[in-house]
């Protein structure tokens, strides 16, 4: 199979997945929010918020093994493929332990003299948050593993594990909705279990199928080889800490000056946001092995052309979405949830803007992960995005309203695109008169197209599941748009490769039956 297939036939498994994963996640999070109520759901989100980010800080982390997994692949080189292997799990395993431990640490102060949680409520409180960094632990030690099966393209296997998961999600939510009492408390012990099963699942299928995948030599420590896991998951860690210290600092900033109550609004719009996240990354996995093996056989032309390509179609697949999603964001709520807590909506649409300002550049942050030289990088953009905290708790203390934070977060998201084309440059030798002619400036009519769209049906329109006339015709716009001014000649190949394969594919099953 070639590399372009197995993309695209990658690509195709991995959105076929997300679509039963994020309507089964949404529903769940109705269940839940409906089960526990708006004021422990908040409580949840707040002091549980690492694990709901975790995803993403767990998928920044894999990079790091998928990314020397990759580039040792394009080398065909399995014996430093052993090596990344166990030193990666050793260093995950030890340093989920120290992270466990540095915030079991911090349980007193937190609930004693920082969180704004009302009495009743510390206790439960603070047994969801033991249960978390169970969840954590887990999680952690299940990076290297991830890891290997993104770095083989064994997209399958992702996709049956992740559609599981969200199963076993929604059949909590189900437990919950069935009890009377501790519900709070029931639902931190089931994620923590749900964690540990996920591990095991993983764990089975790499050991049995993946000859780097050995305990074998595990106690022989190579200090180079960790030396340069730990340096480059060090940054990596360091680049998703800030960007999860961000998130988790503007939910504290909120409940130090509204109360829990508006932790929830602020946990459905990130619930929203890792969705949409979700659906980018899904394309970034799909890819990112090609980006990485690229520039492990010496083809950083090839590489860079990659990454572009992936911040165009991750930028545009994510606009299909949330540009009607903004316009029609009250009515999406209220058909989702019932109830909608208040500031939700708002929150949930500027979240998504920031969302999409971040697709502009999301592929060529793996092109400088490609690279291995993220130190400058991630030092930098990292403590760019942290700023966003001291500017929101500006606007907080000169008593503008909540979603005031969310202007702190788009302005540092955009500083954050212009540097990450600045890095791009100095150290991959991207030519940014090339990105600005190829993505920047081939999105613009489309998007443009699909707001006037989108505006002219909710200003002039009004009656029931509007939203569904407002998707189907801004997503016939934009798709007609994508293709007739956004794509280059190159990737109008790659697109009819994947409308001949996939019809090939139906051809040969009509065929069989």
């Amino acid at each position: 199979m070639t590399p372009a297939n197995r993309v695209i036939i990658n690509t195709a498994i991995l959105y076929g997945r997300m679509v039963l994963t994020i309507g089964v996640s949404l529903y769940s999070t109705r269940l839940i929010l409906q089960a526990l109520g708006s004021t422990d759901y908040g409580i949840f989100q707040l002091v549980g918020g690492v694990i709901a980010m975790l995803a993403f800080l767990k998928n920044a982390m894999a990079t790091s093994t998928q990314r020397f997994l990759s580039f040792h692949q394009g080398k065909n080189d399995i014996e430093s493929q052993r090596s990344v292997f166990t030193n990666s799990l050793l260093i995950h395993l030890v340093g989920g332990l120290f992270l466990v431990l540095v915030l079991a640490s911090l349980e007193s102060f937190l609930f004693e003299q920082f969180l704004n949680i009302p009495d009743n409520r510390i206790y439960a409180a603070k047994i969801v948050y033991r249960t978390m960094l169970f969840s954590l632990f887990f999680s952690m030690v299940n990076v290297p593993f991830m890891g290997s099966l993104i770095a083989h393209e064994n997209m399958i296997v992702v996709a049956i594990i992740n559609i599981l998961e969200s199963l076993l999600k929604l059949a909590i939510a189900f437990v919950l909705i069935s009890l009377v009492d501790n519900r709070l408390i029931i639902y931190g012990w089931l994620t923590a279990i749900l964690a540990l099963l996920i591990l095991l699942l993983y764990m089975g299928y790499c050991f049995r199928k993946f000859d780097e995948c050995t305990l074998q030599g595990f106690f022989k420590v190579d200090k180079v080889q960790v030396k340069q896991l730990t340096s480059f998951a060090g940054w990596n860690l360091f680049g998703s800490l800030c960007g999860l210290g961000r998130n988790q600092g503007l939910a504290i900033l909120l409940n130090l000056y509204f109360g829990a109550a508006i932790n929830a609004a602020y946990g459905i719009a990130n619930q929203v946001a890792a969705q949409m996240n979700f659906f980018s990354a899904t394309l970034l996995r799909a890819m990112n092995p090609q980006i990485m093996k690229s520039e492990g056989s010496g083809n950083r032309d090839r590489m860079l052309r990659l990454s572009m390509m992936a911040s165009k179609f991750g930028f545009f697949l994510v606009a299909l979405i949330v540009i009607p999603a903004i316009f029609e964001m009250t009515e999406i709520l209220e058909l989702w949830l019932k109830e909608v807590p208040d500031y939700t909506v708002i929150f949930t649409q500027l979240i998504l803007l920031s969302i999409l300002l971040n697709q502009l550049t999301i592929g060529l942050q793996s092109a400088l992960q490609a690279t291995g030289r993220i130190k400058l990088y991630q030092s930098v953009v990292g403590g760019i995005i942290l700023l966003t905290l001291p500017l929101a708790y500006v606007f907080l203390k000169l008593g503008y309203a909540p979603q005031s934070v969310f202007i702190s977060y788009l302005s540092i998201e955009v500083v954050a695109v212009v540097l990450r084309l600045y890095f791009a440059r100095i150290i991959a030798g991207l030519t940014i008169r090339t990105y600005l002619e190829r993505v920047f400036a081939r999105e613009i009519l489309p998007v443009l197209l699909s707001v006037i769209c989108c505006y002219l049906i909710t200003t002039n329109l009004d009656f029931g599941l509007r939203f569904l006339l407002t998707g189907i015709a801004s997503a016939i716009i934009l798709a007609g748009s994508i293709y007739l001014l956004g794509l280059c000649e190159d990737e109008k190949v790659f697109v009819h490769q994947f409308l001949t394969l996939a019809k090939n594919k139906i051809y040969k099953r009509q065929n069989k039956t």
